[in-house]
């Protein structure tokens, strides 16, 4: 079965084509960028066959953009399938599924109000995916589609750790709660890495850190999310690229008084002009963070070591919650390749049972490997994540329904 993943954003559209035979395996055909949707000048990225076409173009909207996909996808040159018809399904990443949604569902005409209904708690996010959704219904009318949620993984969380502290009117009214995001990627690895040690996930305490440009940790408890960083919102938890992750309402209060803000502008503030760009003053990729800082940069130093201190505070407290931890997660672009940061968190923390393998863990680049030594407690793997394919597998086995 070939199905087409999409991950559509405000202005993006990030894509794979896969061919699977069955939930355990996916062969990647092709996958891309499509960037600046809206924008004078957008740019597109197509990978097959260990090639690479980039260019420059305007896409005014995503229907267009996904019309340049399925174009490439079947052109005579970079094409990996002839027809369009080859197309099975489509599975759409979708950011937030509120309460409505705790697993994955078939796309229907009921599905996309629900959708449309949430755009209010993701409005940065959701909106994306309609139109992406939109786009495929006058592409390709009739095909088979699937959403795939990015909360719902985390619809297991306990009241005690997804209420917060407001007056519960607004929890009943609004359902203003945390709902914790990156669920693809957190139930992925914990699966994973939990079989790459040979173990069952379904019997193990685990502590899953997703660490990229977005960033937010969970506490994985016999198969089942009880705990995530991210919140409401993505910008809760982790210091992240440009969000500000933990931050004193307090604080955020007396920034908006004293520069006479209006919430669109201290939005703005916390989501893309804070985190490691803030402290820094541009310094987004930890690399170069990390460059700056061996430099004797100061402000570089304070953004490698904040990263570091919370990601190392996110895990202790998450190994109090679960009284113990058998497998410790590294994922995303950070947690994945470098190897730097990974030894800035997981030094000093043997009273926690981890014991980090210096020399390990600086081969361990980009690839599945247990990067703690043998005598060590808690056994942390770095495991490549693969959101795409979680997707498609839940796509698949809707579509097999």
């Amino acid at each position: 079965m070939k199905i087409l993943v999409l991950n559509c954003g405000s202005s993006s559209i990030k894509y794979q084509l896969l061919d699977m035979e069955n939930t355990n395996s996916a062969h990647v055909l092709a996958k891309g960028l499509l960037e600046r949707i809206g924008l004078e000048m957008g740019e597109f990225t197509h990978k097959y066959n260990g090639e690479k076409y980039y260019e420059q173009l305007p896409i005014p909207n995503h229907t267009e953009g996904i019309k340049l996909v399925l174009k490439a996808l079947v052109d005579p040159k970079m094409g990996v399938i002839k027809d369009l018809k080859e197309i099975n399904a489509v599975g759409h990443r979708v950011a937030h599924g509120g309460e409505k949604f705790t697993q994955s569902v078939r796309i229907d005409d009921n599905v996309i109000s629900m959708i449309k209904d949430l755009c209010d708690l993701a409005p940065l996010h959701n909106p994306g995916a309609l139109q992406g959704i939109a786009a495929m219904q006058e592409v390709l009318p009739g095909i088979p589609m699937a959403a795939v949620f990015d909360t719902s993984f985390h619809s297991t969380m306990p009241p005690e750790a997804y209420l917060y502290a407001l007056p519960y009117e607004y929890y009943e009214k609004y359902r203003v709660r945390r709902y914790g995001f990156h669920g693809t990627s957190h139930k992925f690895v914990a699966e994973k890495a939990a079989e790459f040690v040979d173990k069952d996930w379904n019997k193990c305490k685990i502590v899953t850190c997703h660490l990229g440009s977005g960033a937010s940790i969970a506490a994985v408890e016999y198969g089942k999310s009880v705990e995530t960083s991210m919140g409401f919102t993505p910008v809760e938890g982790l210091v992240m690229g440009s969000r500000t992750g933990d931050l004193d309402l307090g604080a955020f209060m007396y920034v908006m008084e004293k520069e006479g803000y209006s919430i669109k502008e201290m939005n703005t503030l916390v989501n893309k002009k804070s985190g490691l760009v803030g402290i820094t003053g541009g310094k987004q990729d930890m690399r170069d963070v990390r460059a700056a800082k061996e430099e004797g940069d100061e402000r570089s130093t304070y953004a490698f070591n904040m990263f570091a201190h919370r990601v190392k505070k996110y895990i202790g407290s998450y190994m109090a919650v679960m009284n113990g931890c058998d497998v410790l997660v590294m994922t995303g672009g950070i947690g994945e390749n470098a190897w730097f940061m990974r030894e800035a968190i997981l030094e000093d923390m043997e009273f926690l049972g981890i014991k980090l393998d210096h020399r390990i863990n600086k081969e361990t680049i980009g690839e599945a490997g247990v990067i703690s030594t043998p005598d060590s407690k808690v056994t942390v793997v770095v495991y490549p994540t693969d959101e795409e394919f979680v997707i498609a597998k839940d796509t698949f086995n809707l579509v097999q329904k």
